[in-house]
């Protein structure tokens, strides 16, 4: 255990009120499809509501991904408990069809059938829709059809003011704190990929690519076999473009810097498709990035914003409030795609990260060996003897993964007393099993699962999608609760129809203001160093 981390826990000891109003959320995306797993290619159901204005039940890029979303919550079991109750409601309300419980997706039809999600004619909306559009341009609509897991994830302001971290303001010292806790996970989240990925395989023909690049499992199935989680190799979110952009974690004025260039400097390949095509809106602009959210990484700073104000500005100006971590396939083994001792397992990964030493990356702000790391592990993390490279020396990824237990137990440790319990300590304690024997681990069970059923990935993903579907449909929702969801369902599409109803500019002008909205964040206030 490094000194730092010892004093902070040292330093936390007095203080676990604060640390009890650690706050998580969760964002699910999840495919609609048929009896039969083929996309859903019916508009979202309007008994979920607006997709647009409703704040539990919207969709990601495609009209057929849900996202189903949580508010925050000091504790596990309520955040657990409110997703629960969201699918339930959406798995009786769904009646013909089912959520598709795995991050690769389903059997999807023709890419020019692939249905992008509308959010009605607002200007709001068709800026959601435009942009999606640019994605189907840029990236093609198959991979914007694969799913995850985001688990948002913030510390009490005042907790920060403990860490002795730098800074003029409690703001600056706040999201230096942040920059530092992602620095920190940039560095170890191979070891996520390696205990909780679950996409070791996909069907055929799902991904052109991947043909050539992954091995038949029989005659419908492909995979590698010490894979981990396809989803987040170079067979899921990358782009040429994207793969130049490295933004530096040293401190959150060079990350948003780089970032705003991102979003306004034009990119030839995109300017060649041009924003326009038969006299409609294609893409929102030829920029590198249309906006802040096309940028994919595994972990974002974030911070809320109002309507229309755009995440560089909101960050610049008021700092990082939060997390998102958006490394995490869906857990085909639960309901809702995530199990509580994963959660919990998350939040001490996490605050281990917030309180252990996090020195700078190099001048550019960027650490080639971590991505080098990431990227071995999910395409052959239990390979036997696989080694990882730390400051250049070759390590054996269970030696490593043993150590960051280690200290990520004292994390644990920490959370049990703030809480009252000894779950957290379970949840490390639990994953240690997978460092021991690569088999417990949920990309192996699914590869051992697919052989010993002599099935596709195809046939028992929706084999298990149907039995996820069942067991929420067995647990009606209260009748109390049930009208509570009908009332937000009905109380979004009204909100829709305002918003739709008290546009005063066009579309065109709209996007302008957007795109104006935008400040260079050199020239507002920001932080210090992390």
């Amino acid at each position: 255990m490094t000194e730092v981390l010892s004093n902070r826990l040292a330093a936390l000891q007095a203080h676990l009120t604060l640390l009890a109003r650690t706050r998580r959320g969760i964002e699910k995306e999840g495919l609609r499809v048929d009896p039969q797993g083929g996309l859903a290619l019916t508009p979202h159901p309007q008994a979920l509501g607006a997709a647009l204005t409703h704040a539990r039940i919207t969709t990601d890029y495609s009209e057929s991904l849900l996202e189903l979303i949580t508010g925050t919550h000091t504790d596990v079991d309520a955040l657990l408990e409110e997703l629960t109750e969201i699918h339930r409601y959406v798995a009786q309300t769904l009646q013909d069809e089912l959520v598709w419980n795995h991050s690769m997706p389903a059997r999807l039809p023709p890419e020019p059938d692939i249905p992008i999600g509308w959010y009605g004619t607002s200007n709001t909306g068709m800026l959601k829709h435009v942009y999606r559009r640019g994605l189907a341009e840029r990236y093609g609509k198959t991979m914007q059809c694969i799913a995850g897991l985001h688990y948002n994830f913030s510390l009490d302001d005042a907790l920060w003011e403990q860490l002795e971290l730098p800074g003029a303001t409690a703001q600056e010292r706040r999201s230096a704190g942040y920059i530092a806790l992602i620095r920190n996970f940039t560095r170890y989240s191979w070891l996520l990929m390696y205990l909780f990925g679950a996409s070791p395989a996909i069907s055929r023909g799902l991904l052109a690519q991947a043909d050539a690049q992954l091995q038949p499992l029989d005659a419908h199935t492909l995979y590698l076999p010490y894979a981990t989680s396809l989803r987040m190799s170079d067979l899921g979110y990358q782009n040429k473009a994207q793969s130049k952009l490295k933004l530096g974690y040293n401190d959150l004025r060079s990350f948003l810097s780089r970032l705003y260039e991102a979003v306004t400097q034009p990119w030839p390949a995109y300017e060649r498709i041009g924003t326009h095509r038969d006299g409609q809106w294609i893409q929102l602009n030829a920029n590198l990035l249309q906006i802040e959210n096309e940028y994919y990484s595994s972990i974002r700073p974030k911070r809320s914003t109002g309507r229309c104000e755009r995440p560089i500005t909101a960050l610049a100006a008021r700092g990082v409030q939060y997390v998102e971590v958006r490394c995490l396939d869906i857990d085909p083994y639960s309901p809702i795609g995530i199990s509580a001792q994963t959660a919990r397992f998350m939040d001490a990964f996490l605050l281990h990260c917030a309180l252990e030493d996090s020195p700078l990356f190099p001048e550019d702000g960027h650490c080639n060996e971590s991505p080098q790391n990431f990227a071995r592990v999910v395409r052959e993390g239990r390979r036997p003897g696989l080694t990882l490279s730390r400051g250049g020396a070759q390590v054996p990824l269970a030696d490593w993964g043993r150590e960051l237990l280690a200290g990520i137990g004292a994390s644990a440790a920490l959370l049990d007393r703030a809480y009252g319990t000894q779950a957290y300590g379970q949840a490390v304690a639990a994953q240690a099993g997978k460092l021991d024997d690569p088999q417990a681990t949920p990309s192996a069970r699914i590869l051992a699962q697919l052989r010993e059923q002599g099935q596709s990935f195809h046939a028992v993903t929706l084999a298990a999608s149907q039995a996820h579907a069942q067991a929420l449909r067995a647990e009606p929702l209260p009748a109390a609760r049930l009208a509570a969801y009908r009332e937000m369902a009905e109380q979004s599409l009204r909100e829709q129809a305002a918003l739709e109803a008290g546009d005063t500019i066009g579309f065109d002008e709209y996007v302008a203001r957007y795109h104006a909205a935008l400040e260079n964040p050199s020239k507002g206030p920001c932080t210090a160093s992390g």
